[in-house]
């Protein structure tokens, strides 16, 4: 019969009666024991800037400036840094910036700083999984190397178990995990404590289906209630759709106000303040709002030094204050006009704004990167009766001589198969070159007959040759002609045709996003990844295309001085009708009012056919993916070559990857009525 155990005791440790072990007895105990306190430890009072200027080291692969990092060389971000720290109330911090102002270090900083001193779980998001793993390998991994203590915390990524992955870096309390904002499984991986969302005006609207990717990865600090905290930082984009504009007006707006070396009042800098001799940004001078007085850019550092006074001060109506502080939420803004001495300049600044006037596309780049702004989109229609009298004297069926690749786009309806064919040539110049609308029932086999015999047609050029279609995107829809379109794509190959489908976003740097593999289903038989889909952001293109059409036409003495046509001009022959016109101009830019109560931009139809404008996109779209707009000056050549006089008998120009098809089919005629020779009538 087993003995009763006797009573506890405190002072030994052992129960009496029974031999037991101390946990002193224990090889490691003290490491438990350490472990263990360590645990119970409060967050340090130590500062995210305190913590940089101690033990961070720029290293020569991630900055332009390698050596010990000094917070004092852009001082508006130690505010910002230690907002971060632990001892912060601040549970959401927003930084609203220019490019190239330190934000990103910044946020380096912090992920050193709690694996160091305050480790947990660490989410940090990039816009896309790849520009994860650049960060990863550009910036984490000299962060880790550079600095002793971090490296004797975090393995090598050689050493065996050692954690230490591209995407993924333990470290005794925490880990961090790299990923990116289009990746669902990445923002459902773990719960965090700490997470770093960087460029959110690049995340896409809508993840998988599965809602915004902020609220993905915010969902992952629920476990940690008032301990987590959050830093979203981003260049802005487009009003009305910029995530960090949306997020900057729900805090308390914080500007950094600088004083004036002649008079000591206080200001944030504003472009409008910038001055100079027309022609010569040399001169630039920022001139004071409280004496008037020109400040020349020397004087920038001591401006900017928090010992002369400069300070963060909030510019939040009372009662958004109010709300924000009890939210813990702090937003902070900064422009180019800060950058510190070295990097960018006041007349550089000035220069470029010279160099962008009458550029749209520049104005918009300039507003968002250097002074940290959103671009207002100018969503208006252009006027279409302007557009139908403006036509030019050539015709329909004839590619015009500085026309060098033809792209198309197709649009499916239920009855018909509308076709606009675009040519290109240099600095973004079009040309509407034909217009096609093939009739028939597309749930029957014989208009896509007449569209793969569309692919074999050629056009005219006025310097003697023939050209064929580079490439024809088709838009796949939701409708019931989906099916029908996948099963022609994928019978057409991977070369001339392009499947897309399109997509939400004013994203600019990507507007053509892909490909995807879907499966495509024909005569009961499945064939899995049948189809590559590329998304389209039609509204990028839209957006381009309206600015182009508000360019007016030079005049005659424009031309025979040399000027020539605007970048980017948009012509449109004589052969058109007032219908196309319309279709071309039927959409307007809305802003609009989410479930939410935010405010967004969205493209809404305000003529009931809009299949130009459509057509238009998708040949942009074709376009944009075969490099039209990177091409250089020996490209252009090599093309003109393949089109001078004298070149008929040659294989058509412009045709990579073609097939032997069938002879084109004869043209019905369309709801525009009748076609003869390259004209309606």
């Amino acid at each position: 019969m087993r003995k009763a155990p006797g009573p506890f005791s405190a002072r030994s440790g052992r129960r009496e009666g029974r031999r037991s072990v101390a946990l002193a007895d224990f090889e490691g105990a003290e490491d438990i024991r350490n472990a263990w306190l360590a645990g119970l430890a409060p967050d340090p009072a130590l500062t995210v800037s305190q913590w940089a200027d101690r033990h961070r080291i720029l290293s020569s692969r991630a900055a332009s400036e390698a050596g010990p990092y000094r917070t004092a060389r852009t001082p508006f971000m130690r505010a910002i840094m230690d907002a971060l720290s632990p001892a912060s109330p601040a549970r959401r911090v927003v930084f609203q910036k220019a490019a190239q102002v330190g934000a990103t270090e910044g946020g380096n900083n912090w992920v050193g700083f709690c694996i160091h001193r305050a480790p947990g779980p660490f989410l940090a998001v990039q816009p896309t999984v790849d520009l994860a793993k650049r960060l990863s390998q550009q910036r984490i991994d000299p962060l880790i190397e550079e600095s002793p203590e971090l490296r004797a915390l975090v393995m090598p990524s050689r050493s065996k178990d050692s954690g230490n992955t591209i995407l993924g870096k333990r470290f005794p309390g925490g880990q961090l995990i790299l990923t990116g904002a289009n990746s669902a499984v990445g923002l459902r991986s773990m719960p965090a404590r700490w997470v770093f969302l960087d460029e959110v005006d690049a995340y896409p609207g809508d993840l998988d289906g599965e809602g915004d990717p902020i609220a993905l990865a915010e969902a992952r600090t629920i476990s940690f209630g008032h301990r987590s905290k959050l830093f979203l930082a981003s260049t802005p984009t487009v009003k009305g759709l910029s995530r960090i504009e949306r997020e900057y007006e729900l805090s308390d707006q914080q500007r950094y106000h600088v004083p004036c070396p002649h008079c000591g009042g206080l200001q944030w800098l504003k472009f409008e303040r910038l001055r100079w001799q027309s022609g010569r940004p040399e001169t630039t001078r920022y001139v004071c709002e409280h004496c008037d007085q020109p400040i020349a850019e020397r004087h920038k550092t001591e401006m900017m030094d928090e010992a002369n006074g400069a300070t963060w001060l909030p510019t939040a109506e009372p009662e958004m204050l109010e709300r924000a502080r009890a939210a813990g939420i702090v937003g902070y803004h900064i422009s180019g006009l800060y950058s510190p001495l070295g990097w960018l300049s006041w007349s550089k600044i000035a220069q470029d704004w010279e160099q962008a006037v009458g550029n749209e596309a520049a104005l918009k780049t300039l507003k968002n990167t250097v002074l940290g702004e959103t671009w207002q989109e100018r969503g208006e229609a252009p006027d279409w009766q302007r557009l139908y009298e403006r036509r030019e004297d050539w015709h329909l069926g004839e590619v015009p001589q500085r026309a060098l690749i033809l792209t198309a786009g197709a649009d499916v309806q239920r009855d018909r198969i509308e076709i606009d064919v675009w040519g290109w040539g240099e600095n973004l110049e079009s040309w509407l070159v034909d217009h096609v609308v093939l009739e028939g029932d597309t749930a029957r086999e014989e208009v896509w007959d007449d569209l793969t015999g569309f692919l074999a047609e050629t056009w005219p050029h006025a310097g003697g040759a023939r050209m064929a279609l580079a490439r024809l995107a088709i838009d796949t829809g939701d409708g019931a002609t989906t099916d029908a379109v996948y099963g022609w794509c994928r019978k057409m190959g991977h070369g001339q045709v392009i499947a897309i489908k399109g997509v939400g976003g004013f994203d600019r740097s990507t507007p053509v996003d892909g490909p995807s593999y879907v499966d495509v289903t024909e005569g009961g038989r499945k064939f899995r990844r049948g189809v590559r889909l590329w998304k389209v952001a039609g509204a990028v293109f839209k957006s381009e295309t309206y600015r182009l059409l508000r360019l007016a036409a030079p005049t005659d003495e424009d031309i025979a001085d040399g000027s020539g046509w605007p970048a980017g001009f948009v012509h449109i022959p004589k052969g058109t009708t007032a219908e196309w016109t319309k279709q071309l101009t039927a959409e307007q830019l809305m802003t609009i009012k989410t479930r939410q109560g935010f405010q967004k931009l969205e493209w809404q139809q305000t003529r009931d056919r809009n299949e130009a404008l459509d057509c238009r996109v998708y040949a942009r779209a074709c376009a944009w993916l075969m490099g039209v707009d990177r091409w250089d000056g020996a490209k252009w050549d090599d093309l003109r070559a393949q089109l001078m006089p004298g070149t008929s008998d040659a294989r058509p120009a412009g045709q990579p990857h073609r097939q032997p098809l069938k002879p084109p089919p004869p043209r019905p005629s369309g709801w525009l009525g009748k076609r003869q020779r390259g004209s309606w009538f």
